[in-house]
């Protein structure tokens, strides 16, 4: 499937959300559907949360202070924003940047899962503890940061590996190192992987 195939299929399914009005509440009360944006034949996603107020307003996730330190890590790695996929669990932005509920994270889950199958990664990097606990339910970020673990849901297969949220190490300077570290595992995980 080729690139083009692949967003035209992203969009559908963006305008499959919108048309099914998941998570009607937090919809009403956000400015758009934060879908998710890079390249769409990616071999790295990233998974946050949850769009924040400046991901509301520009409609692209990870472009607030939080984006910024992913993007100088992802620099550091050796790689561009363009050559990986981003995205979050919840695609709207709850109100006054709470938590994602439970309830919504689950109506959200099928269109993840939907929209990693159409992108069939190689690895995917959950960003926080709330898109880790998806893949690794009942697990402790601070245990597993870092860590491949090669996950099955629902008939697909996925290495993935948590780090901390960047925003995370903006709050907690002791973080930051650490986030960097295991962020610089990510292409030599690619790397054997592709082997």
């Amino acid at each position: 499937m080729t690139a083009a195939d692949r967003q035209k299929r992203l969009d559908e399914l963006a305008q499959d959300i919108i048309e099914k009005e998941v998570c009607a509440d937090l919809k009403a009360q956000a400015t758009q559907l934060v879908m998710g944006e890079g390249n769409p034949s990616a071999t790295i996603v990233f998974i946050g949360e949850a769009p924040g107020k400046n991901e509301d307003i520009q409609g692209i996730p990870f472009v607030g202070a939080a984006g910024k330190f992913l993007n100088v890590m992802l620099e550091q790695a050796g790689m561009e924003r363009s050559d990986v996929y981003i995205t979050n669990i919840v695609k709207y932005r709850p109100p006054n940047n709470r938590d994602p509920l439970p309830a919504e994270k689950a109506a959200f889950l099928p269109y993840l899962l939907r929209q990693l199958a159409i992108i069939q990664p190689k690895v995917v990097i959950t960003l926080g503890r709330h898109s880790m606990e998806y893949f690794l339910p009942g697990a402790k970020i601070g245990d597993m940061h870092g860590e491949a673990v090669n996950v099955v849901i629902e008939n697909h297969e996925f290495m993935v590996m948590p780090l901390y949220h960047p925003a995370a190490a903006l709050y907690n300077g002791g973080l930051r190192q650490t986030l960097i570290d295991d962020f610089l595992k990510v292409p030599e995980l690619v790397k054997t992987l592709s082997i």
